[in-house]
């Protein structure tokens, strides 16, 4: 989730859609290379034998805890990228965030192959579909979703809360913690794309692009957590 107001950040106005196209594609553009970096770094460290070693280092700490980590590191990456006017410090943000993003997931998706095969691609297709139905949703309605940012806001400090308690108490949360947090990033991806659609900056695409990124990593994370919670 981007860091954007009713009038958006440093009080950037609702844009004219129509003159956004290029502004657009390569929004997009940067969000199908995040999503194409991510999952060739992920083919690395699992072919080299990497991920288990990473895997195994990660397993040491509560799960819970990782979790937590996976919500800020994405907070902070979409933050720092949109609070640049700087074209490189925008790329080293996105790059930053996947390298940050693959070595979080390598725990996750190493119980998903060596446990559950099959469930990482239900998974991958399931947040896919999710993604492209949320994002028509905000270009055919034209609709500003910038009133979720407060919902958004609240349910991130929620979601945090448990996690901390839950890594003391021992709470794994079950399923629903999962439901919950997959229909928080379906929020997130309608109030991320209303702003790329209508609020961003056009300088900015490397940045929108991570905060979408960003969305869509936290629904599949949450998806494939909850495949795995139902084996």
């Amino acid at each position: 989730m981007s860091d954007y107001s009713t009038r958006g950040t440093a009080g950037y106005e609702r844009a004219e859609t129509s003159t956004r196209s290029p502004f657009l594609m390569r929004t997009y553009g940067h969000l199908l290379g995040a999503i194409m970096a991510f999952t060739l770094l992920e083919l690395v460290l699992f072919r080299s034998g990497l991920a288990e070693s990473i895997a195994g280092a990660m397993f040491g700490a509560p799960w819970l805890l990782w979790l937590g980590a996976f919500m800020v590191v994405g907070y902070l990456a979409s933050r720092f990228a949109l609070t640049s006017a700087s074209l490189p410090v925008q790329y080293a943000a996105l790059a930053g965030f996947i390298v940050a993003e693959a070595l979080i997931f390598v725990p996750l998706l190493y119980v998903a192959e060596f446990h559950a095969q099959g469930v990482i691609a239900n998974a991958a297709m399931v947040t896919i579909t999710g993604f492209t139905a949320l994002t028509a949703v905000v270009f055919l309605t034209r609709k500003d979703f910038s009133f979720l940012r407060g919902v958004l806001i609240w349910g991130a400090v929620a979601a945090l809360g448990f996690i901390v308690i839950g890594s003391f108490a021992g709470w794994s949360g079950g399923t629903l913690f999962p439901v919950l947090m997959i229909a928080l990033a379906g929020a997130s991806i309608l109030y991320d794309t209303s702003n790329v659609l209508l609020r961003y900056p056009e300088d900015r695409y490397v940045g929108a692009a991570l905060s979408l990124f960003a969305s869509v990593a936290l629904m599949f994370w949450y998806v494939l957590s909850l495949f795995l919670s139902r084996d």
